[in-house]
């Protein structure tokens, strides 16, 4: 039997909330409710897999509670199932982006449509599928699997051999960032990077260097083509993860 806690968070619970709260309890889940509190939800964030937000008063989420859940579901990979009328779906899509609300439903709930929602949620949570997508070009298969091994329980990792193969998938494919070899034989790095950045599609995709070449010519050489960084390829995975979760950081600080 499922025993995946889940937060249902409403301005108070309500009979339409228990009902639902009830629901997740007899599909085999674990709800939790919270009130529109930042402390209530932080007790229960950790814990809980999913985050359900229920509308059924006149009172919306306040600004800060607003703001503090669309930081912790960026940060945490994370995603939100509304529940409200049309009114109220609207003014709360104004405060959370709408990248990390996986559905809304209108009420009166189809029940069984919103636990199999649930359930289809929680699996791609859990196969990783809203992890940050990364795409590692090197021509070096060993290197590849190196990398990818180390990179796969926090990210979502695709993996090319070839400048022209990277363009080819990233046609068909989102990557949040590119780990892209500096010296790769037909096309390089820094051509492939000219062609990122010519491309409509492709021009604002971070790309990070990957060198096994650490004097201050070489360095200096990749730099001048201002990639988001550069790292060598000697690193150990605890430093380069450090550097993926810095990067990112910044990047949500800046963006």
């Amino acid at each position: 039997m499922n025993k995946t806690r889940v937060i249902v968070m409403g301005k108070k619970e309500t009979f339409l909330v228990r009902v639902t709260l009830n629901k997740l309890t007899d599909a085999g889940y674990v709800p939790v409710f919270t009130s529109f509190d930042i402390n209530a939800i932080n007790r229960e964030w950790e814990e809980a897999a999913l985050l359900i937000c229920y509308l059924d008063t006149a009172e919306l989420p306040p600004s800060d509670v607003m703001n503090y859940l669309t930081d912790k579901l960026t940060d945490d990979e994370k995603q939100v199932i509304l529940i409200g009328d049309a009114d109220e779906i609207i003014q709360v899509k104004m405060s959370i982006p709408e990248s990390l609300i996986y559905r809304v439903f209108q009420r009166p709930l189809d029940n069984e449509v919103f636990i199999a929602t649930v359930s289809e949620l929680l699996g791609k949570m859990a196969s990783g599928e809203f992890r940050k997508n990364i795409l590692i070009v090197d021509d070096d298969p060993s290197y590849l699997g190196i990398v990818r091994a180390w990179l796969k329980d926090t990210y979502k990792v695709s993996m090319v051999t070839s400048g022209l193969q990277a363009l080819k998938w990233l046609g068909k494919n989102k990557a949040d960032l590119i780990l892209l070899d500096y010296e790769m034989p037909v096309t390089s790095g820094p051509q492939v990077l000219e062609m990122l950045r010519s491309d409509t599609e492709t021009r604002s995709i971070p790309v990070i260097f990957l060198t096994g070449r650490s004097d201050k010519e070489s360095v200096m050489s990749v730099l001048s083509l201002k990639p988001e960084g550069y790292l060598l390829k000697n690193i150990e995975q605890a430093e380069l993860l450090d550097k993926l979760d810095k990067f990112f950081a910044h990047k949500k600080i800046n963006d």
